[in-house]
C-alpha cells in the first residue's frame, strides 16, 4: 500500500487542473495515490480526469458527488482514503517534483504517534515561500503555536495521519457550503504536535474564483457555519483572552447574520462576548456593505 494520499478537491476547476496533475506526474517518488474529490462540476472535469487515468502514468481515484462545499468534499476524502498519510493539494495548486519524495523520506525517519503529522511550506511559483518560514529552532509544534507564538504568518502545508483526520468530521449545515477547516487541525492541536519541514511543498496560486478571494461573500452566505467555527475556537483551552474575544466578535457577527439572539446564552465564553457586543454589530455591519462590493 501506498503511504500517502495526495488529494484535491475540485469545482468546475478543468481549466487549471493540468498544472496539478503534470506535478504529480513527474513526482521523483510514486509512493502516493492521487484522490480527487468532485464537489459537483458541471464542466468537463469528469472526462479530463478519465483521460489522466487512462494514461496509468500515476495511481488516480475520481468520486463525484453534489456540489456540498470544500469542508464536505474533505469529509469525503477522507472517508476514501486508507494510506497512512494524506495531504490536500487544492485545484489552482501545485507540487515540486520533489514534494512527495521529501514527505515520505522525512515521516519515515521522523514521524511516529507521538505526532499528527507534517507542517511544510507553501510559496508562490517564483520559490517566494508565502509568509514566514517554520522555527529553526524547534523540531515540532501544533499549528496553533506556529501563528500565535512562534509568530508565523501565511498559508502552510499540513500533512495529517489519516487515522487523526477521520476523527471529528466537519458539520454540514442547510443551504450552506462553508466552515473553516482549521476546526479539525485545532481540535487535534489539543492532543498532537506536529513535525515541522522547512521545505517547498506546494506551489500556490489564488485565482479570483478562489475561496481565500471571496471571504466576505461566504460570511454571509454560510453565517451559521462560520457561527459554529467561532465558536468551537473559542473553546480551545489553550488559548489567550486576545484571541477569544476577536472569535467571539465574529460570533456575534455571524450570530445577527442568522437572527439567532440566543447567541449570548450559547456562547462557551459569555463575560466575553457580551464585551464583544458592540464591536460584532460593528463587523456585521462592515461584512454586509463590503460584501456588495466584491
Amino acid at each position: 500500500m501506498k503511504i500517502l494520499t495526495v488529494f484535491t478537491p475540485t469545482f468546475n476547476r478543468a481549466y487549471c487542473l493540468e498544472k496539478c496533475y503534470q506535478s504529480l506526474v513527474h513526482q521523483t517518488c510514486n509512493d502516493f495515490v492521487w484522490l480527487i474529490i468532485d464537489d459537483g462540476s458541471t464542466d468537463d472535469t469528469r472526462e479530463l480526469v478519465n483521460g489522466w487515468i487512462q494514461e496509468n502514468k500515476i495511481e488516480i481515484h475520481y468520486h463525484w458527488q453534489e456540489n456540498q462545499g470544500m469542508h464536505c468534499a474533505h469529509n469525503t476524502a477522507y472517508e476514501f482514503i486508507n494510506t497512512e498519510l494524506n495531504v490536500c493539494i487544492d485545484s489552482d495548486d501545485y507540487m515540486p517534483a520533489d514534494a512527495v519524495e521529501k514527505i515520505v523520506s522525512f515521516w519515515k525517519k521522523y514521524g511516529s504517534d507521538r505526532f499528527s503529522g507534517i507542517i511544510g511550506l507553501d510559496a508562490f511559483k517564483d520559490n517566494q515561500v508565502i509568509g514566514t518560514q517554520l522555527p529553526q529552532t524547534i523540531k515540532s509544534s501544533t499549528l496553533f503555536d506556529i501563528y500565535y507564538k512562534h509568530g508565523g504568518t501565511g498559508d502552510k502545508k499540513l500533512v495529517y495521519r489519516t487515522k487523526l483526520a477521520k476523527e471529528n468530521p466537519y458539520p454540514k449545515f442547510e443551504d450552506e457550503k462553508y466552515v473553516g477547516l482549521a476546526y479539525k487541525y485545532y481540535l487535534l492541536d489539543k492532543q498532537y504536535e506536529m513535525l515541522l519541514l522547512n521545505e517547498i511543498l506546494c506551489y500556490v496560486e489564488y485565482l479570483p474564483d478562489g475561496s481565500s478571494l471571496n471571504m466576505f461573500k461566504q460570511y454571509i452566505r454560510n453565517p451559521r457555519g462560520f457561527a459554529f467555527y467561532r465558536k468551537e475556537l473559542m473553546k480551545l483551552p489553550f488559548t489567550n483572552g486576545l484571541f477569544k474575544f476577536r472569535q467571539a466578535i465574529h460570533y456575534v457577527s455571524s450570530s445577527i447574520m442568522i437572527s439567532n439572539w440566543n447567541f449570548l446564552r450559547e456562547s462557551p465564553a459569555k463575560v466575553l462576548t457580551f464585551l464583544a457586543m458592540p464591536f460584532g454589530i460593528i463587523l456585521f455591519f462592515y461584512i454586509v456593505s463590503k460584501s456588495k462590493t466584491v
